[in-house]
């Protein structure tokens, strides 16, 4: 599947969100991975998929199945809207509404928290790029930062982040 750019994103997002309301639905997502990376942070152009929470409906079922019309009438991979980065996500909270249109709501976690999941995650230099866009968000010292990441760190990947996160602190910070 081709990547997906900013403008590509917010059509598809906003289709899904057309077909939901066309069955009385409103899709309702918390955004995660590239695609906050792309639509909220500007952090890159484009992204292989659209990673997301589904808070509501809860016919989840739905939603893919909307997710799917829109793949086909674009040509798409059928999970070019999917769950595959929630296992990163601890203790879920919602921060700012990037786009609320007729059936749809997509938000975004915490900063802190999407930190968190890059960190966690360490996988590649994208990762590492977006950990730096998102640590450059992020007001404070450098306790009282990693104090309100830590807190959304996966368990049993709290000393690969703790290590990421003193990488990324010395290089934007010459702290070394």
């Amino acid at each position: 599947m081709a990547t997906l750019g900013k403008s590509e994103m917010e059509s598809a997002l906003l289709r899904l969100g057309e077909l939901a309301a066309t069955e009385g639905e409103h899709v309702e997502l918390l955004l995660l991975g590239g695609g906050a990376m792309v639509l909220r942070f500007d952090a890159r152009s484009a992204t292989r998929d659209v990673d997301a929470v589904i808070l509501a409906p809860p016919d989840r079922a739905a939603v893919r199945r909307w997710a799917a019309v829109v793949a086909e009438e674009r040509g798409w991979s059928p999970d070019w809207l999917n769950e595959g980065a929630k296992s990163y996500l601890v203790a879920a909270g919602v921060g700012e509404t990037l786009i609320s249109a007729a059936g749809l709501t997509v938000r975004l976690p915490t900063i802190e928290q999407l930190l968190a999941m890059k960190l966690c995650a360490w996988r590649d230099d994208l990762d590492v790029s977006d950990a730096k866009r998102l640590l450059i968000e992020l007001a404070g010292d450098h306790d009282a930062v990693w104090s309100r990441v830590e807190t959304h760190l996966q368990p049993g990947r709290e000393l690969k982040a703790k290590y990421a996160f003193e990488d990324l602190w010395e290089s934007l910070h010459d702290t070394a």
